[in-house]
């Protein structure tokens, strides 16, 4: 095509010879150096909607309030998951380098109890209310390495 010497990026203008790779649609044209800039931008925009999901966590109460809509009893545990999620969640907004001065250790919690009093809602619960990622495995085959049996790692 004659046309070909004389195409230009429809965002910044650079002739088709003076970039590295020239995409082209529909009636418009972008360049390799356009499309690493809109992934910086859109890379950008995620981080900053990750940070600002993570400043909006519920205070303990208001997670202790959600959790009675769906587990009766269990008071206790409760109250401590809310706590323990609260200062999980203020841990990682200190981490990312607003409130240095303020140290926060962090803690586990081991749900222990006889079949069918919550645990497994108590944390479906939790995941689904603040959006994030629960699996359920069955820990009886699992043994450390070396051991018959599966490796922990096969959890995940």
């Amino acid at each position: 095509m004659a046309n070909d010497k004389h195409l230009r990026c429809s965002f910044c203008g650079k002739s088709k010879d003076s970039v590295r790779k020239f995409i082209s649609g529909p009636s418009v044209y972008i360049c390799n150096e356009c499309i690493a800039l809109c992934n910086e931008i859109l890379a950008e925009d995620e981080e900053r909607e990750v940070a600002e999901a993570i400043t909006q966590v519920p205070t303990p109460a208001e997670i202790k309030d959600i959790l009675d809509q769906y587990v009766i009893g269990q008071e206790r545990a409760k109250k401590t998951l809310a706590v323990a999620v609260y200062s999980h969640y203020k841990r990682i907004n200190s981490q990312s380098g607003r409130d240095n001065d303020v140290e926060l250790e962090k803690s586990n919690i081991l749900l222990i109890g006889p079949t069918g009093v919550g645990k497994t809602l108590l944390a479906q619960t939790l995941a689904r209310v603040l959006d994030v990622p629960f699996t359920i495995a069955d820990a009886t085959t699992l043994t450390e390495a070396g051991y018959v049996g599966e490796d922990l790692e096969n959890i995940l």
